[in-house]
């Protein structure tokens, strides 16, 4: 296995996720501190705009419009010079607070929900995966997911990789041109690993932030971990971006959960490049 060091782009956050590389910067939610924010490779932070609700999952549509997850508000919202506006309203159909998301080419979306009250320590319950086309209609892309968590799509938009955060899994549907998911199968199995954000590398193998471990993991399809970087923390979320497309952007909580809960400000973005 090849270990990566990471070094330190910026820090003095409350607890980062969703990390997205667009437009020649990272776009990152704040989800305790309610804010997205732009961060440029020096490390460089600028607030885009408040998001009451929690902000998540992030993501752009063909026309680089941002959207961003307003998870206890369950919206999608559409992000124009700052402001907000509702994109999607899914409090009628998710059974929790909404969390990550992709998008695809087109611009349909898939956005996953935690499938009960989380915070208010409700008992796990498997929950479904939505979908948003282009004309606003919402229906439901998968069902039966144990907290559905960061997701992603690749070899070439066949495939939808969603993490399953509380089995340990990364589950992997076949992806029609209309943007159905069907023959749902086991991508890796990553045993006492709960992974939470994840991208893709161009060789379609997916990393993930494995949020009780500290590790960031390059896993092959099968379950084989070719690559790995550490922390002494959680490890939250991830993407792949920088300049030359080589360079992973880590987000990390470098605390306990009891500094968590007092919103101290102990998350940060790390890199590390993959192509050293």
């Amino acid at each position: 296995m090849k270990e990566h060091q990471a070094t330190l782009v910026a820090d003095g956050f409350v607890f980062l996720e969703a990390p997205r590389w667009h437009d020649n910067r990272l776009w990152v939610s704040d989800v305790f501190d309610l804010k997205l924010y732009n961060v440029t490779e020096d490390g460089a932070r600028a607030v885009v705009c408040d998001v009451p609700g929690r902000p998540a999952g992030i993501g752009f549509l063909p026309d680089k419009t941002p959207l961003v997850v307003s998870c206890a508000e369950k919206k999608l919202m559409k992000v124009s010079d700052g402001a907000l506006s509702v994109y999607a309203d899914l409090s009628n159909v998710a059974t929790g607070d909404l969390n990550d998301l992709v998008v695809d080419d087109i611009g349909r979306v898939y956005v996953g929900n935690f499938g009960y009250d989380l915070f208010g320590g409700a008992p796990v319950e498997v929950t479904e995966m939505h979908v948003i086309e282009p004309d606003g209609s919402i229906r439901v892309a998968a069902r039966g997911l144990e907290f559905p968590n960061g997701a992603v799509i690749k070899d070439r938009g066949q495939t939808l990789v969603v993490a399953e955060t509380w089995c340990g899994k990364l589950t992997a549907y076949d992806r029609a041109e209309n943007g159905d998911l069907s023959n749902r199968h086991l991508f890796a199995d990553l045993g006492d690993r709960q992974p939470d954000g994840i991208c893709a590398d161009q060789h379609g193998a997916i990393w993930a932030g494995c949020y009780n471990t500290g590790e960031f993991v390059r896993v092959l399809e099968g379950g084989e971990i070719s690559d790995r970087v550490v922390f002494d923390g959680n490890a939250v979320s991830c993407t792949i971006g920088g300049t030359n497309g080589t360079t992973l952007y880590c987000c990390v909580y470098l605390g306990t959960d009891e500094q968590l809960h007092a919103r101290e400000r102990r998350s940060a973005i790390y890199k590390a490049e993959l192509n050293a």
